[in-house]
């Protein structure tokens, strides 16, 4: 028979047992609050100068090479401390700290992608009709159409021209710059598009971006108005049609990162899926002191269409970077990934009231929670899905709760309501125990996602933790 408690006893064993799931408000100081505010505002400059997985290179490679990191090379041996870094063709990133004991107990990896969902251009991207000129785009990604109408787009990328010259391309995000957008119906005529389901409202040979409407002064000629557009370009940039064909030109939202609430609490922004773990992961690189075992920070590219190609985490140059460092010390590439340890950065889905029938309220992350972690990922029955192992997540949760680290548990919506995946498999793949953790978000994959500033914070202090654990 069950002795009857009293009420400070049923608070110790509540403490003792049960999940405190308190906002995270109301578990953290108010100078830990001001801290993860003063982190937040230069991540909010990262999002600015990053909105490309191009740009997020450059920038991390101007930051780490203010913090001491220098160009990976093969063939040398690092000693304790060293930091390096390697760029993957500019679209993909590894920052490595050498750490005491070498590659020999396996390595530490953060891995988070900086590819977002977007407009590229065809190859034969612009064209004329009816007074007005165009860009044909073939959008990235999983996006929902028929928000990318509308809204201010800014154009970024590299073109090489003829010449063999590489121009960099990066037009309406300064005060004072042109900006681009795709138009939508007026309501007054869209009777029956508004009678369509959202994913064909907008088709995707529709997302066509309008980049001028004034012809070139001329009393003859084929194209008037295209041949405008091809003239400003060429003048700016020495670009003809053809260097389109070859080029890496990407539209992307002008908008900036911004608080939002009138508590300034939140960011919004762009593209924060996946860059609010990638900052995080560089910045825990960057601030790492001298670790136990090497730890490595991977920066992706096409995590959004799979992870395939020669910058995705589906190809091999991760396993070729800590198979350098591996050949280095005389060790197998093979037995330094059997003791790897991974934390693949990757956001969650924030618990969202507005739409509360798809999710599953128990295991769901919240704004303002902490870190996020999931066991697995996938849709359905984890189809897709490299699941953590009970050691290796209880592993992590005693490194983040011995650091005063907010985190959560959850999954992605309600089991038969969809689902999606990161690049943990391709990494456990490898032998390696790999555990999904990242920011919660609100709105993913839309042109404008929020996070909040405690839980950025929190990743940061959580693969901080982890890079300096023994």
């Amino acid at each position: 028979m069950n002795e009857k408690l009293g009420n400070g006893e049923i608070k110790e064993l509540t403490k003792e047992l049960i999940i405190n799931r308190k906002n995270g408000y109301f578990q953290v100081s108010d100078k830990e609050v001001k801290r993860a505010d003063n982190f937040c505002e230069s991540y909010k400059q990262f999002m600015n100068q990053s909105k490309t997985e191009r740009e997020a290179v450059s920038y991390t490679i101007r930051k780490a090479e203010k913090a001491g990191f220098v160009p990976f090379e093969n063939t040398k041996k690092y000693n304790a401390g060293d930091k390096v870094y390697y760029n993957n063709r500019g679209k993909a990133l590894i920052l490595a700290v050498i750490g005491k004991n070498g590659c020999k107990n396996g390595v530490r990896i953060s891995a988070a992608h900086i590819d977002s969902p977007r407009l590229d251009l065809k190859p034969h991207p612009l064209y004329e009709k009816n007074d007005i000129s165009f860009f044909k785009s073939h959008y990235y990604g999983g996006l929902k159409k028929y928000q990318w109408t509308a809204i201010p787009l800014s154009m970024h990328g590299i073109a090489v021209r003829k010449d063999g010259v590489s121009v960099t391309i990066c037009i309406g995000e300064d005060e004072g710059d042109p900006q681009f957008c795709v138009t939508d119906l007026l309501p007054h005529l869209s009777s029956e598009q508004m009678e369509k389901k959202l994913s064909k409202a907008i088709e995707g040979e529709n997302l066509n971006i309008i980049v001028g409407s004034r012809p070139l002064r001329a009393d003859e000629g084929d194209e008037l108005f295209k041949l405008n557009i091809m003239k400003l370009i060429n003048d700016k940039y020495g670009m003809t049609e053809e260097d389109f064909v070859s080029a890496d030109i990407e539209f992307v939202p002008a908008f900036k990162a911004t608080d939002i609430g009138f508590d300034r609490s939140m960011i919004g922004a762009y593209g924060q899926d996946d860059k609010v773990c990638a900052y995080p992961a560089i910045m825990a690189a960057l601030d790492a002191e001298t670790p136990e075992s090497t730890i490595i920070t991977v920066l992706a590219d096409k995590e959004e269409i799979g992870s395939d190609g020669n910058t995705g985490l589906n190809s091999s140059f991760m396993n070729y970077f800590i198979a350098d460092l591996a050949q280095a010390e005389c060790l197998e590439t093979r037995h330094v990934l059997s003791k790897t340890k991974c934390l693949s950065a990757d956001v969650a889905a924030a618990f969202d009231p507005t739409f509360a029938s798809v999710y599953e309220p128990t295991n769901s992350c919240y704004i303002n929670n902490g870190v996020g972690m999931s066991k697995y990922t996938g849709s359905r029955g984890k189809s897709g899905s490299s699941e953590a192992s009970a050691e290796f997540v209880a592993e992590i949760r005693n490194i983040f709760n011995e650091n005063n680290v907010l985190w959560q548990i959850g999954e992605l919506g309600k089991v038969d309501e969809g689902g999606g995946g990161t690049v943990a498999l391709y990494i456990a793949n490898l032998n390696v125990d790999v555990l999904d953790v990242g920011v919660p978000v609100l709105s993913m994959h839309a042109p404008f996602e929020v996070v909040s500033k405690l839980d950025i914070y929190m990743t940061y202090k959580g693969i901080k933790a982890f890079y300096q654990a023994k």
